[in-house]
Protein backbone atom coordinates (compact mmCIF):
# COMPACT_ATOMS: atom_id res chain seq x y z
CA UNK A 1 0.00 0.00 0.00
CA UNK A 2 1.26 3.75 -1.08
CA UNK A 3 1.64 6.11 1.60
CA UNK A 4 -1.24 8.39 -0.80
CA UNK A 5 -3.93 4.93 -0.67
CA UNK A 6 -3.09 4.69 3.43
CA UNK A 7 -4.09 8.13 3.99
CA UNK A 8 -7.54 7.81 2.32
CA UNK A 9 -8.51 5.80 5.68
CA UNK A 10 -10.18 6.86 8.35
CA UNK A 11 -7.75 5.72 10.93
CA UNK A 12 -5.23 8.10 11.67
CA UNK A 13 -1.50 7.24 10.46
CA UNK A 14 1.23 7.19 13.38
CA UNK A 15 4.66 7.45 12.08
CA UNK A 16 7.31 7.74 14.99
CA UNK A 17 10.57 8.92 14.33
CA UNK A 18 13.48 7.13 13.31
CA UNK A 19 17.01 7.81 12.73
CA UNK A 20 19.23 4.92 11.36
CA UNK A 21 19.13 1.52 10.43
CA UNK A 22 18.66 -0.37 14.11
CA UNK A 23 15.71 2.21 15.06
CA UNK A 24 13.81 1.88 11.66
CA UNK A 25 14.11 -1.49 11.99
CA UNK A 26 12.97 -1.46 15.64
CA UNK A 27 10.03 0.75 14.42
CA UNK A 28 9.40 -1.55 11.87
CA UNK A 29 8.53 -4.86 14.38
CA UNK A 30 6.67 -2.89 16.57
CA UNK A 31 4.22 -2.83 13.85
CA UNK A 32 3.86 0.89 12.67
CA UNK A 33 2.67 1.49 8.88
CA UNK A 34 4.97 4.48 8.14
CA UNK A 35 8.02 6.06 9.67
CA UNK A 36 9.20 9.62 9.68
CA UNK A 37 13.06 10.53 9.49
CA UNK A 38 13.61 13.70 11.76
CA UNK A 39 16.23 16.13 11.04
CA UNK A 40 16.19 17.05 14.46
CA UNK A 41 17.07 13.71 15.33
CA UNK A 42 19.94 13.12 13.35
CA UNK A 43 21.12 16.80 13.82
CA UNK A 44 21.53 15.12 17.96
CA UNK A 45 22.24 11.80 17.34
CA UNK A 46 25.35 11.68 14.17
CA UNK A 47 26.20 15.61 15.52
CA UNK A 48 25.44 15.66 18.45
CA UNK A 49 24.06 19.18 18.18
CA UNK A 50 20.78 20.83 18.11
CA UNK A 51 18.33 21.48 15.00
CA UNK A 52 19.37 24.94 14.23
CA UNK A 53 20.37 23.76 10.59
CA UNK A 54 23.37 22.34 10.86
CA UNK A 55 22.30 18.47 9.66
CA UNK A 56 23.30 18.70 5.43
CA UNK A 57 21.33 17.14 2.52
CA UNK A 58 23.41 14.37 1.67
CA UNK A 59 23.98 13.42 5.17
CA UNK A 60 20.26 12.82 5.17
CA UNK A 61 20.01 11.44 2.15
CA UNK A 62 22.59 8.73 3.29
CA UNK A 63 20.53 8.41 6.28
CA UNK A 64 17.68 7.64 4.19
CA UNK A 65 19.34 4.91 1.99
CA UNK A 66 20.57 2.84 5.10
CA UNK A 67 16.96 3.03 6.25
CA UNK A 68 15.43 2.40 3.14
CA UNK A 69 17.95 -0.92 3.46
CA UNK A 70 15.95 -1.95 6.53
CA UNK A 71 12.32 -1.21 5.91
CA UNK A 72 10.14 -1.38 3.38
CA UNK A 73 7.65 0.89 5.37
CA UNK A 74 6.83 4.19 3.02
CA UNK A 75 8.67 6.62 5.35
CA UNK A 76 7.92 10.53 6.00
CA UNK A 77 11.50 12.34 5.27
CA UNK A 78 12.37 15.66 6.71
CA UNK A 79 13.46 18.15 4.11
CA UNK A 80 13.96 20.89 5.87
CA UNK A 81 13.59 24.31 4.03
CA UNK A 82 14.68 22.12 0.99
CA UNK A 83 18.03 23.64 2.01
CA UNK A 84 18.29 26.74 -0.51
CA UNK A 85 15.87 28.08 -2.90
CA UNK A 86 13.18 26.41 -5.31
CA UNK A 87 16.44 25.11 -7.46
CA UNK A 88 17.86 23.50 -4.20
CA UNK A 89 14.66 22.00 -3.19
CA UNK A 90 13.98 20.58 -6.64
CA UNK A 91 17.65 18.69 -6.03
CA UNK A 92 16.58 17.90 -3.30
CA UNK A 93 13.57 16.17 -4.07
CA UNK A 94 15.38 13.88 -6.47
CA UNK A 95 18.32 13.31 -3.99
CA UNK A 96 15.55 12.22 -1.37
CA UNK A 97 13.46 10.01 -4.08
CA UNK A 98 16.49 8.09 -4.81
CA UNK A 99 16.95 7.27 -1.46
CA UNK A 100 14.03 5.79 -1.12
CA UNK A 101 11.65 8.73 0.77
CA UNK A 102 8.07 8.23 0.49
CA UNK A 103 7.07 11.49 1.38
CA UNK A 104 8.92 15.38 1.63
CA UNK A 105 8.46 17.46 4.57
CA UNK A 106 9.47 21.24 3.62
CA UNK A 107 8.32 24.13 5.87
CA UNK A 108 8.77 27.83 5.43
CA UNK A 109 11.66 29.06 7.35
CA UNK A 110 14.49 31.02 6.19
CA UNK A 111 18.05 28.80 5.72
CA UNK A 112 19.39 28.05 8.15
CA UNK A 113 16.09 26.61 9.82
CA UNK A 114 16.00 26.54 13.46
CA UNK A 115 13.34 23.55 15.07
CA UNK A 116 9.71 24.15 15.05
CA UNK A 117 9.49 24.34 18.90
CA UNK A 118 12.60 26.93 19.12
CA UNK A 119 11.79 30.52 19.26
CA UNK A 120 12.90 33.51 16.82
CA UNK A 121 12.42 31.96 14.15
CA UNK A 122 12.22 33.83 10.98
CA UNK A 123 10.29 33.23 7.45
CA UNK A 124 10.57 33.62 3.74
CA UNK A 125 8.23 35.14 1.92
CA UNK A 126 4.96 33.24 1.13
CA UNK A 127 5.37 32.98 -2.62
CA UNK A 128 8.45 32.01 -2.01
CA UNK A 129 7.52 29.10 -0.41
CA UNK A 130 5.08 28.58 -2.50
CA UNK A 131 7.40 28.55 -5.81
CA UNK A 132 9.59 25.53 -3.67
CA UNK A 133 6.55 23.59 -3.22
CA UNK A 134 5.79 23.96 -7.48
CA UNK A 135 9.66 23.41 -7.87
CA UNK A 136 9.42 19.99 -5.99
CA UNK A 137 5.78 18.77 -7.65
CA UNK A 138 7.66 19.54 -10.79
CA UNK A 139 10.80 17.21 -10.05
CA UNK A 140 9.42 14.14 -8.92
CA UNK A 141 9.35 10.87 -10.78
CA UNK A 142 7.33 9.09 -8.32
CA UNK A 143 4.27 9.68 -6.44
CA UNK A 144 6.07 11.07 -3.77
CA UNK A 145 3.95 13.19 -1.54
CA UNK A 146 4.76 16.78 -0.33
CA UNK A 147 4.29 17.90 3.07
CA UNK A 148 3.81 21.58 3.01
CA UNK A 149 4.93 23.27 6.97
CA UNK A 150 4.06 26.48 7.88
CA UNK A 151 6.05 28.02 11.10
CA UNK A 152 4.33 30.80 10.75
CA UNK A 153 2.08 30.63 14.31
CA UNK A 154 4.94 31.73 16.12
CA UNK A 155 6.42 34.31 13.79
CA UNK A 156 2.98 36.06 12.34
CA UNK A 157 0.05 35.11 14.22
CA UNK A 158 -1.86 32.53 14.22
CA UNK A 159 -4.19 34.26 11.50
CA UNK A 160 -0.80 34.45 8.82
CA UNK A 161 -0.25 30.80 9.20
CA UNK A 162 -3.96 30.01 8.24
CA UNK A 163 -3.20 32.16 4.71
CA UNK A 164 -0.14 30.60 4.61
CA UNK A 165 -1.24 27.18 4.69
CA UNK A 166 -3.73 27.78 2.15
CA UNK A 167 -1.50 28.96 -0.22
CA UNK A 168 0.28 25.89 -0.01
CA UNK A 169 -1.67 23.76 -0.98
CA UNK A 170 -3.09 25.38 -3.77
CA UNK A 171 0.61 25.83 -5.17
CA UNK A 172 0.71 21.64 -4.76
CA UNK A 173 0.98 20.36 -1.68
CA UNK A 174 -0.62 16.80 -1.08
CA UNK A 175 -0.31 16.91 3.08
CA UNK A 176 -0.55 19.99 5.52
CA UNK A 177 1.24 20.88 8.42
CA UNK A 178 0.95 23.55 10.59
CA UNK A 179 3.60 23.55 13.19
CA UNK A 180 3.57 24.49 16.76
CA UNK A 181 -0.07 25.15 17.77
CA UNK A 182 -0.28 26.60 21.20
CA UNK A 183 -3.59 25.14 22.59
CA UNK A 184 -5.76 22.57 21.91
CA UNK A 185 -8.09 25.31 20.32
CA UNK A 186 -5.45 26.03 17.79
CA UNK A 187 -5.28 22.18 16.89
CA UNK A 188 -8.97 21.88 16.31
CA UNK A 189 -9.05 25.05 14.26
CA UNK A 190 -6.43 23.45 11.61
CA UNK A 191 -8.43 21.09 11.56
CA UNK A 192 -11.98 22.57 11.32
CA UNK A 193 -10.45 24.78 8.42
CA UNK A 194 -8.75 22.24 6.58
CA UNK A 195 -10.05 19.36 7.22
CA UNK A 196 -11.10 17.53 3.75
CA UNK A 197 -9.10 19.41 1.59
CA UNK A 198 -5.77 17.79 2.15
CA UNK A 199 -4.84 15.19 4.80
CA UNK A 200 -3.53 17.00 7.81
CA UNK A 201 -0.24 15.98 10.18
CA UNK A 202 0.26 16.93 13.55
CA UNK A 203 3.56 17.00 15.60
CA UNK A 204 3.87 15.69 18.94
CA UNK A 205 7.20 17.30 20.52
CA UNK A 206 7.72 15.94 24.13
CA UNK A 207 8.28 19.42 26.19
CA UNK A 208 7.35 21.59 22.60
CA UNK A 209 4.49 24.33 22.00
CA UNK A 210 1.87 22.34 21.77
CA UNK A 211 0.03 20.15 24.10
CA UNK A 212 0.76 16.37 23.87
CA UNK A 213 -2.47 14.92 22.42
CA UNK A 214 -3.30 11.28 21.80
CA UNK A 215 -3.61 9.66 18.42
CA UNK A 216 -7.47 9.14 18.93
CA UNK A 217 -7.61 12.72 20.06
CA UNK A 218 -5.70 14.15 17.12
CA UNK A 219 -8.20 11.94 14.94
CA UNK A 220 -11.35 12.71 16.54
CA UNK A 221 -10.27 16.47 15.56
CA UNK A 222 -9.63 15.49 11.95
CA UNK A 223 -5.96 14.92 12.13
CA UNK A 224 -4.38 12.61 9.67
CA UNK A 225 -0.77 11.80 10.37
CA UNK A 226 0.25 12.67 13.65
CA UNK A 227 4.79 11.99 14.34
CA UNK A 228 6.73 11.64 17.29
CA UNK A 229 9.76 12.91 15.25
CA UNK A 230 12.30 13.11 18.50
CA UNK A 231 10.73 10.58 21.15
CA UNK A 232 13.09 8.11 20.56
CA UNK A 233 16.16 10.57 20.81
CA UNK A 234 14.69 11.60 23.83
CA UNK A 235 14.18 8.08 25.33
CA UNK A 236 17.86 6.67 24.24
CA UNK A 237 19.61 9.61 25.68
CA UNK A 238 17.99 9.49 28.88
CA UNK A 239 18.82 5.82 29.28
CA UNK A 240 22.50 6.29 27.43
CA UNK A 241 23.20 8.81 30.38
CA UNK A 242 21.63 6.71 32.99
CA UNK A 243 23.99 4.06 31.62
CA UNK A 244 26.92 5.32 31.42
CA UNK A 245 26.48 7.00 34.75
CA UNK A 246 25.56 2.98 36.45
CA UNK A 247 28.86 2.02 34.50
CA UNK A 248 30.92 4.61 35.85
CA UNK A 249 29.81 4.27 39.15
CA UNK A 250 30.02 0.56 39.37
CA UNK A 251 32.36 -0.21 37.21
CA UNK A 252 30.29 -2.96 35.96
CA UNK A 253 27.13 -3.36 33.66
CA UNK A 254 25.26 -5.74 35.91
CA UNK A 255 23.00 -2.89 38.01
CA UNK A 256 22.10 -2.26 34.69
CA UNK A 257 21.60 -5.23 33.43
CA UNK A 258 17.47 -5.14 33.47
CA UNK A 259 17.29 -2.13 31.53
CA UNK A 260 19.71 -3.45 28.47
CA UNK A 261 19.65 -6.61 25.59
CA UNK A 262 22.51 -8.37 26.51
CA UNK A 263 24.29 -9.90 23.30
CA UNK A 264 21.98 -12.49 22.39
CA UNK A 265 19.15 -10.43 22.81
CA UNK A 266 20.00 -7.72 20.49
CA UNK A 267 21.07 -10.19 17.62
CA UNK A 268 18.12 -11.57 17.91
CA UNK A 269 16.65 -7.98 17.69
CA UNK A 270 18.23 -7.09 14.54
CA UNK A 271 17.96 -10.36 13.13
CA UNK A 272 21.95 -12.08 12.84
CA UNK A 273 20.93 -15.42 12.50
CA UNK A 274 18.54 -14.67 9.67
CA UNK A 275 21.49 -13.08 8.12
CA UNK A 276 24.20 -15.66 8.73
CA UNK A 277 21.57 -18.39 7.56
CA UNK A 278 21.22 -16.45 4.44
CA UNK A 279 25.07 -15.30 3.65
CA UNK A 280 25.60 -19.83 4.30
CA UNK A 281 23.15 -20.01 1.14
CA UNK A 282 25.49 -18.11 -1.17
CA UNK A 283 28.71 -19.43 0.49
CA UNK A 284 29.25 -21.85 -2.27
CA UNK A 285 29.53 -24.53 -0.34
CA UNK A 286 25.85 -26.35 -0.64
Amino acid sequence: MTLRSRLTKDEILIAPGVFDGLTATLATDAGFEALYLSGAAVAYTRLGRPDIGLTTASEMADTMTLIADRTDLPVIMDADTGFGNALNARRTMQSYERAGAAALQVEDQSYPKKCGHLSDKSLIPMAEMAGKIAAMADARRHDTLIVARTDAIAVEGFDAAIDRAGSYIDAGADVLFVEAPRNSDELGKVAQIFKGRVPLLANMVEGGATPISSAADLQGMGFNIVIFPGGIVRALARTAQDYYASLRKEGSNTPFADRMHDFDGLNDAIGTNEMLAMGKRFDGNN
